[in-house]
């Protein structure tokens, strides 16, 4: 309670003020929105469900870093409302992923492995250095 500054909420954490931890919310956001669009494109030519699903995920935590800059300084309740709301699209993420999976599945299609495997590399880059990063 010793750090709760009104009844409107919580403050935010000192590093959440600092310029850097924006600096890097900002590059995570541009990594994971060039991400998508590089496996939005390569999931669509290779015929790839795996690298769609990627791309959604990456489209999220794209999202998600842009709500975390968004809802920075503001109070504890509104900071939790974006989690929750985070959480729900990531549910919606899912369902999509598991609706275009099944409907492969059931047309036969057939990914195509080198863009697979090429792009998945390149998305293992760019989850480490968001990872070194944040």
């Amino acid at each position: 309670m010793s750090k709760c500054c009104s009844s409107h909420g919580c403050a935010a954490a000192p590093a959440a003020q600092s310029p850097r931890y924006r600096r890097v919310l900002w590059a995570a956001l541009a990594i994971n929105a060039a991400m998508f669009v590089i496996e939005l494109g390569a999931g669509l030519q290779a015929g790839s469900v795996s690298l769609l699903a990627d791309a959604a995920d990456f489209f999220g935590d794209a999202v998600n870093y842009g709500i975390s800059l968004l809802v920075l300084g503001m109070a504890l309740t509104w900071r939790a409302r974006a989690a929750l709301f985070k959480g729900l699209t990531m549910g919606v993420f899912g369902v999509f992923v598991l609706g275009w999976a099944a409907w492969s599945a059931v047309a036969g299609t057939v990914p195509e492995p080198v863009t697979m495997g090429a792009i998945g590399a390149l998305a293992l880059l760019a989850n480490v250095a968001v990872a070194v990063m944040l």
